[in-house]
Formats: structure tokens, sequence, C-alpha cells
């Protein structure tokens, strides 16, 4: 089972996640997968039909919101407004989980939701360092 990261009550960041990870993702009370991980990346990953596919299977909301390199303000926007119209707990996730975090954390700061230090703690309790991508 791929690590689920608990970023907040609200959202949950992983690294790749596998087809199987759905049902528990949906277990585990998940009500939305974003998966912001561009097809074809790795040979091996699930194209984003067969993850929705499993999401809808396992009673998942999906949405795909692929980021190459880091986001686009339009990126950030539509997770943004994803998130804030949704009744998660989401999960978010790509290779690493670190383009998930990123595009989320620039879409709270950018709204004004939280402040930079701390979308900074969050990031660490979650294993990732955000200090770099958020300014000083």
């Amino acid at each position: 089972m791929t690590d689920f990261r608990r970023v907040t009550d609200a959202l949950s960041v992983a690294p790749q996640i596998a087809l199987a990870d759905l049902a528990t993702a949906a277990a585990q009370g998940f009500k939305l997968v974003i998966n912001n991980r561009p097809d074809g990346e790795d040979p091996s990953q699930p194209t984003s039909a067969e993850v929705e596919a499993a999401a809808k299977a396992a009673g998942l909301d999906y949405a795909y919101i692929p980021v190459r390199g880091g986001p686009t303000p339009d990126q950030v926007a539509q997770e943004h407004e994803l998130l804030a119209s949704h009744p998660g707990p989401v999960l978010a996730f790509c290779r690493s989980g670190t383009r998930s975090i990123v595009t989320w954390s620039l879409g709270q700061a950018s709204a004004g939701e939280r402040s930079r230090g701390e979308l900074v703690e969050l990031g660490a309790a979650a294993g990732y360092d955000l200090s770099g991508v958020l300014g000083a």
C-alpha cells in the first residue's frame, strides 16, 4: 500500500498509488482523488483513465490535474477551487507527492488561507520541504 501522508484533516498526499490503493482510500474515508501526475511519465504507472475507473469503482470522485515540473497558476486555481468545493477528505498524488502538496500550498497561500510559516510546518510534518517553494 502507498503511504498516504496527512497534511490537514481535509487533505492527504501520496506518492504514486496503485489501483488497489483506491479501495483502501475509500475505506479510510477519502471522497475525492486528485491525480497530479501526467500520463506516460513512467511506463509502469497506471493511466489516468485506469485510475479514474478504479476510483469510481471504489465510490470515489476523481479529478485529473496533470502537473509537469511546477504547477501553473491555472492548475493552482483549478485545484484550489476543487478542494474548496468538495466535501473531502481528499487524497492527491503524483510521483512523490511533491507536486501535489506544492500545488495545494500555493493555492492556500495565494488565497490567504494559511501563512507561509503554517504551510512550511504542515509540509514538514508530512515529509515535504516547502520552504523554497513559498518564498520568504
